[in-house]
């Protein structure tokens, strides 16, 4: 199924979707609604090309609320973790995806060297697995950065920014790679 609502957060419109089954396969946003939809068809296509059984029949549900509500800092990353499928993600993404959202809060920033060296693996590793998350804010990506800046973000860097701001990371949020 997919769930899609519009919110007014931080004085901007943010579309949140999110295809779910018995969990949450996946969540996507914008803060433009021409981008959203284009994103809509992104993470669909991933799953489906990972192998879930992805359903586009648009039914409402609080996960929209629940990302929305972890975007404001009402629910924390952890505590919504249980509720993430992890269908048609590898053992290392899962393995990265639970340490980055156990352990970098909201509020706070890790380069994708360390967090590479916390899980024994390359910067290199990190960045592709930052790059196919399917759960952003859920497992909150943009809270990895490059040494020397903000580093990307998949599909927007603007997106990265909003998100970054919003949890109060402004020096990260006005680097050379913004």
């Amino acid at each position: 199924m997919l769930s899609v609502e519009k919110f007014h957060i931080a004085g901007r419109d943010v579309w949140i979707g999110v295809v779910y089954s018995e969990k949450i396969q996946g969540i996507t946003f914008s803060l433009d609604k021409e981008q959203f939809e284009k994103n809509l068809d992104r993470i669909t296509e991933f799953l489906r090309k990972r192998g879930v059984d992805v359903s586009t029949e648009r039914e409402s549900s609080n996960y929209p609320h629940l990302i929305r509500d972890v975007i404001v800092g009402r629910v924390s990353n952890a505590e919504i973790l249980p509720e993430l499928s992890f269908e048609g993600v590898t053992a290392f993404e899962k393995k990265v995806y639970e340490w980055l959202t156990k352990n970098v809060k909201r509020g706070s920033v890790i380069t994708y060297g360390s967090l590479a060296k916390a899980l024994g693996t390359s910067p290199r590793a990190i960045g592709g697995a930052m790059r196919r998350n399917p759960y952003p804010i859920a497992v909150p990506c943009h809270r990895v950065v490059a040494h020397d800046g903000i580093g990307y973000y998949t599909p927007r860097l603007d997106e990265k920014v909003f998100l970054l701001k919003i949890e109060g990371v402004e020096e990260w949020t006005n680097s050379k790679h913004t």
